[in-house]
């Protein structure tokens, strides 16, 4: 084999999964595994780990995957990962883990991403059970938030001993793990299910369909439900919008709305009877992992998609895979363009979008180059659906309804990025709760920041 060459990842043909809702990688055999992670360099001074935000320790899980040790590299990546079965399939990899490995600077770095997923979906398929701690401390822990950086909190404290129980606003756990991600990124009974399962097998329980601020604030958790510490996890599920003309059009949807109609109410099943509009040409706007996940999944329930996008490809903040995917499928990119119009008929419906050319400018804040309007360039798509995917942030309601929680003009929870401290006693967060919308590995380290938080803190009482 040639070592500074990845082993090619089986995909589905870009015309078949273009048509349907199956999982579009198909993941590594066991030889395949065993003869990527032989390509590792284990480094002593690891840099993959320095780029991981939970500190897997990547040497030793790819080690043992070499060796065939499949159940030892389950333990490994369970030391710091709750969740490696998503974490394998929608981490950013090439700009952490993957973008510090050694063995990438001469050739392609070892797709540590493919191999977590590999050991996560061997455990799943083996029957692997996380260890769970021997004894509780008797002391009660509530987690706000079921998501990526809420299941990590509470799989943490767990493990420490606590007695938690996760608060979830919808009716199935998981957060943007079940309602944002379409079934073809990660797939909702077969890898996020059993994952959610492993974090209550450590001892956390989960209730549903509890709106914290509604069904009971955090105050009433802490003084009367005996609560001693909580963490929030709630995400950031308000979305954003541009404020243009015909925004408000019947047609015209945010992408988290879209998604969850998609995902949580089971629209990509011929059996469900969800209510969603299946329009027939439709414009994504926007150019995130969002857009593309709303994009792809428009696609797939039969529509002409167009990604309308102002700056150019190179500022596109997805991930490549995920752009490279949406184009083999046929979603096509109108890029420096800029929506200034929705047009609509008599009844309110979207017949169209008013675009604006855009050119490239100096860079901005972001460092990216700020795009500059193009004086007459407007012009007209023909388009029955705008999906506006430009980011989200976090829910009033929360902030709104406990004295003494700080927020930012955003309306982001002001916490301690190291330990999750708010400015309420005892209530720590983190996640897109306290960033705005930021990734699931992200999520989950704010998550393991805010049980380290919690720990020192209450331990600090007993003192």
């Amino acid at each position: 084999m040639d070592v500074l060459k990845r082993v090619p990842i089986r995909e589905q043909e870009p015309k078949v999964r273009a048509a349907n809702f199956e999982e579009v990688c198909l993941g590594y055999t066991q030889e395949e595994a065993q003869e990527e992670a032989s390509r590792c360099l284990n480094c002593k001074n690891a840099q993959c780990v320095k780029g991981c935000p939970v500190s897997i320790n990547i040497p030793k899980f790819i080690s043992e995957v070499k060796e065939g040790k499949f159940a030892d590299a389950a333990a490994t990546i369970a030391e710091s990962s709750a969740l490696p079965a998503v974490c394998g399939r929608v981490c950013p990899q090439e700009s952490q883990c993957e973008g510090k490995c050694i063995r990438g600077i001469k050739g392609e770095p070892v797709s540590i991403g493919k191999l977590e997923r590999f050991v996560a979906d061997w455990s799943r398929e083996n029957g692997v059970v996380p260890a769970k701690s021997e004894k509780t401390n008797g002391i009660k822990v509530a987690v706000i938030g079921s998501g990526p950086s809420g299941l990590t909190c509470a799989g943490d404290l767990a493990k420490m001993g606590y007695e938690v129980t996760i608060f979830e606003a919808l009716h199935e756990p998981g957060g943007v793990l079940t309602y944002g991600i379409p079934e073809f990124r990660l797939p909702k009974t077969r890898v996020v299910r059993p994952e959610i399962e492993n974090v209550k097998k450590l001892g956390v329980k989960i209730e549903t369909d509890v709106i914290i601020g509604k069904s009971v604030t955090i105050d009433e958790l802490m003084d009367e439900e005996g609560f001693k510490a909580v963490f929030i996890g709630s995400g950031a599920g308000l979305p954003k919008f541009m404020g243009i003309p015909g925004e408000n059009a019947n047609g015209v949807f945010s992408a988290n709305e879209y998604l969850t109609r998609s995902n949580l109410m089971k629209a990509f099943r011929d059996d469900y009877d969800t209510p969603i509009f299946l329009g027939k040409k439709v414009a994504v706007v926007g150019g995130g992992n969002v857009a593309m996940d709303a994009a792809r999944t428009a696609l797939r329930l039969g529509a002409e998609v167009h990604v309308v996008y102002r700056r150019s490809e190179a500022e596109l903040p997805a991930r490549v895979e995920e752009v490279h995917h949406a184009k083999e499928e046929g979603v096509q990119f109108d890029l420096l363009t800029n929506p200034v119009e929705i047009l609509t008929d008599e009844n309110d419906w979207v017949t169209g979008m008013v675009v604006r050319k855009m050119e490239l400018g100096e860079p901005d804040a972001s460092g990216r180059r700020r795009p500059v309007e193009v004086e007459g360039s407007d012009y007209t798509i023909e388009v029955d659906t705008v999906i506006m995917s430009l980011g989200t942030s976090p829910n009033p309601l929360i902030s709104s309804t406990t004295e003494g929680l700080q927020t930012n003009k955003w309306k982001c929870i002001i916490a301690d990025e190291s330990n999750g401290k708010t400015t309420k006693e005892g209530v720590y967060a983190g996640g897109d709760a306290v960033t705005g919308a930021a990734t699931v590995i992200l999520a989950m380290e704010a998550g393991k920041a805010g049980a380290k938080g919690i720990d020192e803190y209450l331990k600090g009482k007993e003192a």
